[in-house]
């Protein structure tokens, strides 16, 4: 399974996104390299402590049935049938795409679990194994109704550096426990890597979408270009609204 990820991942490995996506991730290796950070296993392992208390009060909510859309790049789907469509083209890894899940998350869930119109998650995996691993566990988490909850769950316990070790696989079970996502199915389907298909597919159909980076939204099948670095809710709803 390892060797699978392993060469999933290489074959993911991709560039693009917006200016303040670059100068986010130069302004972290900068970081990086002028401090001369080491991370040891100790380091490591306080820190996914330390994480993992943030989810020491998380409340999981009602299970949300969602669809896998194989003819549109696997994308996890909510409300086939409602008029306006929105597309969500994340990386679990990426920082930005946190970032636009803490402004606009909530309104997102709310236009999902309350029906206002068809959402579309696709899980790509583009910076390295450990987004391979982590998309992997989104499926699993999807199969079980609990898509939204692991999402929420899964950015908020967020390494700040990418392939850190973090998503591995006893976190990313750990993780679904705070989701509500305890079965024998779904640590299986975790551990064996039993959705690496639908991940690869996702990541495939970047090309067919022109996805150049993440996050990346569409409204209705049209690209949302902000209008400012800052992901404001005010600006997200006002999109939506006009889809």
């Amino acid at each position: 399974r390892g060797a699978v990820m392993a060469k999933q991942a290489k074959a993911t490995k991709s560039s693009g996104g917006d200016n303040f996506t670059r100068w986010l991730v130069i302004g972290m290796v900068t970081l990086v390299v002028a401090s001369g950070a080491i991370f040891s296993v100790v380091g490591e392992k306080s820190k996914a402590n330390e994480s993992f208390a943030i989810l020491s009060d998380f409340k999981a909510g009602p299970t949300v049935v969602s669809t896998v859309d194989d003819a549109n790049g696997a994308g996890i789907t909510f409300n086939n049938g409602a008029a306006k469509t929105v597309d969500i083209w994340e990386d679990p890894q990426c920082p930005v795409c946190n970032t636009f899940e803490q402004a606009n998350g909530e309104f997102v869930e709310d236009l999902v679990r309350a029906k206002k119109a068809k959402v579309v998650y696709h899980v790509l995996s583009f910076l390295g194994n450990e987004s391979v691993s982590a998309a992997n566990a989104a499926y699993c988490a999807a199969d079980e109704a609990r898509y939204l909850d692991f999402h929420k769950a899964m950015y908020l316990v967020q390494p700040v550096l990418e392939n850190s070790g973090f998503y591995s696989t006893e976190n990313l079970i750990k993780i679904g426990s705070y989701a509500g996502l305890t079965s024998q199915s779904f640590i299986d389907c975790v551990t064996k890597g039993s959705k690496l298909d639908k991940v690869r597919a996702a990541y495939e159909s970047m090309g067919k979408y022109n996805v150049q980076g993440t996050p990346t939204v569409f409204f209705n099948g049209k690209l949302w270009e902000r209008k400012n670095n800052a992901f404001l809710p005010s600006e997200f709803a006002a999109a939506f609204e006009a889809s």
